[in-house]
């Protein structure tokens, strides 16, 4: 189950390149519904205007080493969750986006014909951070269940990211678990049907998920970083984000 290739098996029944070029399309759509989020919410003059305020609040002005060195720390901050002040929160988050990137890396290397026997097992091991991650924030950590007290089942816009992310990875893990026990042909190609329909939901919904935060809060950060440099700031730090998120 650890050393083969779930996606090999798709040429039973698909054409080579079909699985090349989904995975094509959904880069697109991520890129497309990230640039309607951005349109419709008005992102990018959100942070022209931004940047034009702060600028002239400016006690110094930064050259291209602080500019750097802002990125670098925004980097380091976002490789550790630091936005989040209460570990359990912080802990979920690094579950889910190492094993996000892992599952998504390993991913494209096999639809794309790379056959490393350890790709496989990355690939499982991703997708089970991804669960560990995504079912303690699901059930524990979301803000309407863990401050609220709302059932863990009731779900909002809000919840359809992580909750298509971990159907579509559940069914993920049972397609290969099927492929390798030798399972039914057409239960397997029913189960790989499933999992396609909520990867492609992942992946679409992006104008109404919060996939596009992943995007938007590393933005926030750095511009934070910038004008803090710059003296300029009247943005919170990033334990006092998160409890205003809560809030």
């Amino acid at each position: 189950m650890l050393t083969n290739n779930p996606f090999a098996a798709l040429t039973d029944f698909l054409p080579a390149a079909a699985m090349q070029v989904y995975v094509v399309l959904m880069a697109f759509a991520v890129i497309a519904g990230t640039l309607a989020d951005v349109a419709h919410k008005g992102s990018a003059r959100f942070f022209a205007q931004r940047r034009e305020e702060s600028q002239a609040r400016a006690k110094r002005r930064l050259d291209a080493g602080d500019t750097i060195s802002a990125a670098i720390a925004t980097v380091a901050e976002a490789s550790v969750s630091g936005e989040f002040c209460k570990w359990p929160r912080r802990i979920s988050h690094l579950f889910m986006m190492y094993g996000f990137f892992l599952y998504i890396v390993t991913t494209v290397l096999m639809v794309f014909a790379y056959t490393a026997a350890v790709l496989p097992a990355l690939w499982t091991l991703g997708a089970v951070m991804i669960l560990i991650g995504a079912l303690w924030f699901f059930f524990f950590l979301r803000v309407n269940v863990a401050y609220d007290g709302a059932s863990p089942f009731h779900l909002g816009r809000a919840d359809l990211f992580v909750g298509s992310l971990i159907v579509s990875v559940v069914f993920a893990l049972v397609w290969q678990y099927m492929q390798a026990s030798g399972a039914g042909v057409t239960a397997a190609r029913i189960v790989f049907g499933i999992y396609i329909f909520f990867t492609t939901l992942l992946f679409v919904s992006v104008p109404w998920s919060k996939f596009a935060h992943m995007f938007f809060k590393p933005a926030v950060a750095f511009q934070r970083r910038i004008e803090e440099a710059q003296g300029s700031s009247d943005l919170p730090g990033p334990a006092v984000q998160s409890h205003i998120v809560r809030s």
